[in-house]
């Protein structure tokens, strides 16, 4: 939603003004500002730093940020590391699982919790694939689970209940599909990265209560399955009005927990 320079001179402050109490930031730009910085922003404007999301695995340069970026988020004091799975189709299973045991092992070390990020168009998308890697995977790693990203591939819902004990942290984002967005969703699954269903995927992102998500329902289910960690609001594909945004969306989702 910001650019890496635009998180403390805007990002942090419209967040504070909405009353979020916390944020999760990219890696990348965790580098690029300095964590001394982030954290002097951070205490001014009076948030928490939930999460730090580490890039796409697409090659050993960006495992070796990974690793690294567990000591950068114990240092924030941030309880996650964030986990993308690579691209669909670009690797195996084999280096895959590897990949993740030097990063879970890095995030033992430095004392966060690393959660894995199902995502569309990667190789980690359906119910049975998170399964599947929550039970292959080290026992430290959690699952980061994203109403957005699991809605093409189960019911939102049901997931929630079906993963009630991995589940360590939230992305909540709404989804409006197109006509033909279940033919997209197949071809990236295909691990067929074609662009104009990449760019049908992550376009159809949008504000909560603007898509198909019941988000009364999803704090229902929550409740039911007793969760009480943390919750990030995720905003896409807004580069304009970035503060009615913020508001819109913590306003939808108050209003649910309210009703």
């Amino acid at each position: 939603m910001y650019d890496p320079a635009e998180v403390l001179s805007e990002g942090l402050g419209d967040f504070a003004a909405c009353r979020y109490d916390g944020v999760e930031i990219g890696l990348g730009k965790v580098e690029y500002i300095g964590v001394d910085s982030l954290q002097e922003s951070l205490e001014e404007n009076g948030l928490d730093i939930y999460c730090v999301m580490a890039g796409w695995l697409n090659n050993e340069e960006d495992v070796e940020a990974a690793v690294d970026g567990a000591a950068i988020a114990a240092e924030l004091d941030a309880r996650f590391l964030g986990i993308l799975p690579p691209p669909r189709g670009q690797e195996t299973d084999e280096t895959f699982d590897a990949w993740l045991d030097r990063i879970c092992t890095a995030a033992a070390d430095a004392g966060v919790t690393p959660v894995l990020h199902h995502h569309g168009a990667s190789h980690i998308e359906s119910p049975e694939e998170i399964e599947e890697w929550l039970d292959r995977a080290p026992d430290n790693l959690e699952l980061l689970y994203d109403t957005a990203h699991y809605q093409p591939y189960g019911d939102v819902l049901d997931g929630i209940h079906r993963f009630a004990d991995d589940i360590a942290y939230v992305h909540l984002k709404d989804i409006d599909p197109t006509v033909d967005f279940q033919s997209h969703v197949d071809t990236l699954s295909a691990g067929n990265i074609q662009y104009d269903s990449l760019f049908v995927f992550l376009t159809s992102f949008v504000d909560l209560g603007a898509g198909v998500i019941d988000f009364e329902a999803v704090d229902e289910a929550l409740d039911e399955i007793g969760y009480e960690g943390q919750i990030t609001i995720e905003i896409e594909n807004e580069r304009n009005d970035r503060l009615v945004h913020a508001k819109r969306n913590i306003d939808h989702w108050t209003d649910a927990t309210n009703a």
